[in-house]
């Protein structure tokens, strides 16, 4: 008997194994590193000396006007993901969970965005926001509203909310998924009751879909918060942060320290605090969702 436990137990650990080592190798080594780094400065030159500065890359990072501003773009972002994507997302959820005809068609076509590569939806954007042939200028042209034309992905402040938008038409497909895992779940017969009670659509939705759909609330806040952290592809491949680092994320941030600067020791406190907010935004978030169920 002893015998056969020992076998089960090697039989996992054998199936463990890769996973937990490539765990260890792409996650927590490189998380450890990371550390260690942000406690050194380095200029990323294989063999040079890592000279110990204690905290002042955190001083540096946290006292740096650059940073205040990349972060006050990711809430930018944040507030996009609430205020705009989660609304979308779950109506979106509710289409294609209804009873209408062509919701097949409509999965395909809202969840085609989230198919096509970044960099192909950064410059399709690109295009149509260009101030001189762009759709987008085009079209307030066409309907005598010049005065509306802008420089979208020029002006700042103008070209993180751009790019917000944009990152809510390719996301809202994905979200939409985890809205509708939730809405299926919910029992029929729940429906059926409120409807011989007597509520309307919108009663249904209040009172029954939003309520029981928290689990996917919750999902979807997390990932917002985490992602609008440590959002980078998008804002690099339409902006690059510029001009004059005024569309700045903390990602790009970072990626400009070590690669441009050379300064990987200012870049490693850089995401070590990303990390840190992350951890404590996402546990924030179970707590909150944990007490609203009780």
């Amino acid at each position: 008997m002893r015998h056969r436990k020992i076998n089960e137990k090697i039989i996992i650990v054998t199936f463990l194994l890769p996973a937990l080592l490539l765990f260890f190798g792409l996650i927590v080594y490189p998380v450890c590193n990371t550390i260690f780094l942000s406690f050194h400065s380095w200029k990323g030159v294989y063999g040079a000396a890592k000279n110990f500065v204690g905290l002042d890359n955190y001083g540096k990072v946290l006292t740096s006007k650059s940073f205040w501003n990349a972060m006050l773009n990711s809430v930018y972002f944040m507030i996009g993901g609430f205020v705009i994507l989660m609304p979308l997302a779950f109506g979106l959820a509710l289409l294609i969970t209804s009873k209408l005809k062509g919701t097949k068609l409509m999965k395909t076509a809202f969840f085609m965005p989230v198919m096509l590569s970044t960099t192909a939806v950064a410059l399709m954007w690109v295009y149509i926001l260009n101030p001189s042939y762009g759709a987008v200028n085009g079209l307030l042209r066409a309907v005598g509203l010049d005065a509306l034309c802008r420089e979208w992905l020029s002006t700042p402040t103008l070209n993180v909310w751009s790019v917000v938008l944009v990152n809510e038409w390719m996301y809202a497909g994905y979200n939409m998924l985890i809205f509708a895992a939730g809405l299926v779940a919910i029992p029929d017969s729940l429906y059926e009751a409120a409807e011989i009670d007597g509520c309307t659509k919108w009663k249904k939705v209040r009172h029954i879909a939003i309520p029981l759909s928290k689990e996917s609330f919750k999902i979807f806040s997390v990932l917002c918060i985490t992602g609008c952290l440590k959002a980078f592809d998008l804002i690099w491949a339409m902006t690059k942060g510029g001009p004059n680092h005024s569309s700045e994320t903390p990602a790009t941030l970072l990626y400009n320290e070590a690669f441009t600067f050379k300064s990987f020791g200012k870049s490693s406190a850089i995401g070590v605090v990303l990390l840190v907010m992350g951890v404590v935004l996402s546990l924030m978030l179970n707590r909150m969702f944990k007490k609203e169920e009780i």
